[in-house]
């Protein structure tokens, strides 16, 4: 299942390679896709664990309906 968070807080390169990190250190081998200009994230996985990761990564992650 592919969860997808729009992350109002995510502004910059650094910010978008910040939330990256997180989700793959929380998801391994997890498909991670990021659009900066959307501030939108798409992960495939645990949905749950992944809203967790941007959080703890200082983010605020909200999620969008499929």
């Amino acid at each position: 299942m592919t969860a997808v968070f729009t992350v109002p807080d995510m502004t910059c390169g650094h910010c978008e390679k910040t939330v990256r990190g997180a989700l793959e250190e929380a998801l391994p081998g997890a498909a991670v896709a990021v659009d900066l200009p959307s501030k939108k994230v798409a992960v495939k996985g645990d949905a749950l664990k992944a809203e967790e990761a941007i959080r703890e990564a200082g983010y605020s992650p909200e999620r969008v309906a499929a």
